[in-house]
């Protein structure tokens, strides 16, 4: 069943890996695509037409797309890419925010231009693809629509050596909060990805840590990303919305969000004494609270 027949939709860094498999299992379903990919190296620099194979595969089968090569990190970049989809296909339903590079270093060796190129990619990039669509939805009413980031595990949980990947991650994680907020009234939904899939940009971190990675191994395929991913943009997800979803190793969960675990109050200011108390307490709370949660997160076979 094609469950996105007649929407259209924005895949970011759809070029390869992850977004690629996106915006083909998109076309499957139904949806035209814009295809957007700089085709940059995996740490951003250079630039190569790697949308044009997307779309012609889209095309091949069928399907409808149009390729994009503009930047997410700038505004006018995101502006162009908002600006194609109405260009070519008339409106916008779906937006996935997928573009992404690396530039792994301890914070003892990273330079201001890591710090930012990541940055720039990720956070920035998000705002800049987010926010034309969101003043369409809001100045055309147009209602249902769908917005998908990406987080990650480093900005999650914490990866070493990924302090501007980690950030950019977690803010992404925020930023997508916010935006539930903001566009509930116009029945739109947002949600996060947390994926872990083996791509260009993750298969030599997995050599660096001595996993090996099988071709026909799907549990560790961006592919597996893809169907979820159609599935928060279709219909059936109207309900959907502010949640953060892990989908790695052949596994799906969904994440907890922030949120006070155990509390006290006072009728003073709090001392020195009050906190030797409380705080060991507070402690001892959220390390319960965590192994709780690691036991009730254990994949269930279905």
């Amino acid at each position: 069943m094609a469950v996105l027949r007649g929407k259209i939709a924005v895949v970011t860094g759809a070029g390869r890996g992850i977004g690629r498999e996106i915006a083909l299992d998109f076309a499957r379903n139904g949806a035209k695509v814009v295809v957007n990919d700089l085709g940059a190296a995996a740490d951003g620099t250079g630039a190569a037409r790697v949308a044009d194979d997307v779309v012609a595969e889209i095309r091949a089968a069928g399907g409808e797309a149009v390729a994009s090569y503009d930047s997410v990190s700038t505004v006018a970049g995101g502006e162009s890419i908002f600006r194609t989809a109405i260009d070519a296909f008339g409106a916008l339903d779906v937006l996935v925010n997928n573009a992404g590079i690396l530039r792994d270093r301890t914070i003892f060796k990273m330079g201001e231009a890591d710090w930012d190129a990541v940055i720039e990619v990720h956070l920035k990039g998000h705002y800049c693809c987010t926010a034309p669509f969101a003043r369409y939805i809001r100045d055309t009413g147009r209602r249902g629509c769908r917005i998908v980031n990406f987080s990650s595990v480093s900005g999650l949980f914490g990866n070493f050596g990924q302090a501007n990947y980690g950030a950019a991650k977690a803010g992404i994680a925020g930023f997508s909060r916010v935006l539930a907020l903001e566009l509930a009234k116009y029945e739109g939904t947002v949600n996060t990805i947390s994926p872990g899939a083996a791509t260009r940009l993750t298969l030599p971190l997995m050599e660096g840590r001595g996993e090996a990675v099988q071709d026909d191994d799907w549990t560790r395929s961006p592919a597996q990303i893809a169907p979820v991913v159609t599935w928060l943009a279709s219909d059936a997800a109207r309900d959907w919305t502010a949640q953060i979803v892990n989908v790695m190793r052949g596994t799906i969960g969904i994440m907890q969000q922030p949120a006070i675990i155990r509390s006290f109050t006072s009728d003073h200011l709090w001392t020195a004494g009050d906190l030797d108390s409380v705080m060991p307490k507070l402690l001892d709370a959220k390390q319960r609270h965590d192994e709780r949660a690691k036991l009730e997160g254990a994949p269930e076979k279905i």
